[in-house]
């Protein structure tokens, strides 16, 4: 199945390369995968993985890894940001 896949902020790096400008991919990926399993091959730091959407919609980090994804759902993820 085919879902959208965006990473933002410092979190673009994990990307292809030629992604990296738009932080959009689109991915192939089984049926019902699960969040960890999709973010798993971008080998994301744990602890820059803190908001996480499904078409968005926050998925809090108890969920995230046994919820599976639909055919053309987006995942976003978003690392901590301060400001002030």
């Amino acid at each position: 199945m085919q879902i959208t896949f965006k990473l933002f902020a410092s979190l673009t790096e994990h990307l292809p390369p030629e992604a990296r400008r738009s932080n959009v991919v689109e991915l192939e990926v089984a049926d019902g995968a699960t969040i960890a399993a999709v973010v798993a091959p971008f080998q994301l730091p744990p602890k820059l993985v803190h908001l996480v959407l499904i078409n968005g919609r926050y998925i809090p980090p108890e969920e995230r890894p046994t919820r599976a994804l639909a055919p053309g759902d987006t995942l976003a993820i978003w690392p901590p940001i301060a400001g002030g």
